[in-house]
């Protein structure tokens, strides 16, 4: 993963991501990847709300659920070249760093002020804005900062 500075993201979002399919670890070896696949109106929409610079937790679902890693968002939002139809739409992601400690599903569902996360009350969005105080609380449970 090379290394590069961080400035002050203009919007932080949450990407669930399933691990057999696509996971933090491998976002991480690759260093940047299309996040595409997104078949969901709510979550469709908010790529589109994505600028270049955001910043993204990636959330591994599978068996252990939890926030591993930090991402930016490093393109516009593009028609999504795996659909036919023109009506979805991706991003490019770059991995930033893993999270010092993961945060899990079970410390954000018992969390105030995580535990309202879309994540949280409409668990098939896949797609999440993430406020700055939520950042902030996840980052500070995670045990991480953001690069200066």
């Amino acid at each position: 993963m090379r290394p590069y500075r961080l400035t002050k993201p203009m919007a932080t979002w949450l990407l669930k991501t399933e691990p057999a399919i696509y996971s933090w670890e491998k976002l991480a070896e690759d260093t940047k990847a299309r996040w595409d696949g997104v078949r969901n109106y709510p979550s469709r929409n908010h790529i589109r709300a994505m600028k270049p610079g955001d910043l993204v937790f990636i959330f591994d679902g599978g068996d252990e659920q939890m926030v591993s890693g930090l991402g930016r968002v490093a393109s516009e939002p593009y028609d999504d070249p795996s659909s036919d139809e023109s009506k979805w739409s991706v991003v490019d992601i770059e991995a930033v760093l893993p999270l010092t400690r993961p945060v899990s599903w079970e410390e954000i569902r018992n969390t105030y002020l995580l535990n309202v996360m879309p994540m949280i009350t409409q668990t098939r969005l896949t797609v999440q804005p993430v406020t700055d105080v939520q950042r902030d609380l996840i980052l500070k449970i995670a045990k991480t900062e953001l690069p200066a």
